[in-house]
This record gives C-alpha cells, sequence and structure tokens, in this order.
C-alpha cells in the first residue's frame, strides 16, 4: 500500500517568518482507493462506504498536514493519519 502513496509538497499558508513564501513544507498525500492493489474488493467497499466523506467522486483519498514547518515530519503525520483512517475504516 505505501508504494501506492503519492505525496506532494506544497507551500504553507499564513505567517510563518521570512521564508514562508520560499519553502514547501506543507505535505499533500493522495491515495487511489478505487485503484489500489493492496486490499480486496470486499475491503474496498467497506472503506469506499467508510470514508466516503473524505474521498473525491473518483474516490482518491486526499491527506494534508502543515502542522509543522518541517516537510519530513508532515509526511510522517500524513502517512500516520491515512494509516488511522484505514484502519478505522477497515
Amino acid at each position: 500500500m505505501l508504494s501506492e502513496l503519492k505525496f506532494k509538497a506544497i507551500r504553507s499558508s499564513g505567517s510563518g517568518g521570512q521564508h514562508v513564501n520560499k519553502v514547501a513544507s506543507k505535505v499533500e498525500l493522495s491515495f487511489d482507493l478505487a485503484n489500489s492493489q493492496a486490499f480486496t474488493a470486499e475491503e474496498k467497499e467497506r472503506l469506499i462506504e467508510n470514508l466516503q466523506p473524505k474521498l473525491s467522486k473518483h474516490q482518491i483519498l486526499i491527506l494534508q498536514c502543515d502542522t509543522t514547518r518541517s516537510q519530513h515530519k508532515n509526511k510522517d503525520i500524513v502517512r500516520e493519519r491515512l494509516i488511522e483512517l484505514i484502519t478505522e475504516g477497515l
């Protein structure tokens, strides 16, 4: 499943000092649930049903994190959030 994740670094909004418009510390994770090879058809149905409010119309789960100023820490945080959502959804 982890190989199916796509990460994108984007600039955080709001105040943050002199580097706020130069550093892309916000991380966006996207996971194509409908085309994932990590789950059975039954598991996908359950996840789509339970995660529906968080899914796009193409069944893509998109999560963002800008909690810290570190792109690497934000990536770890968003990955942990995904695992929690998947665990709860199943």
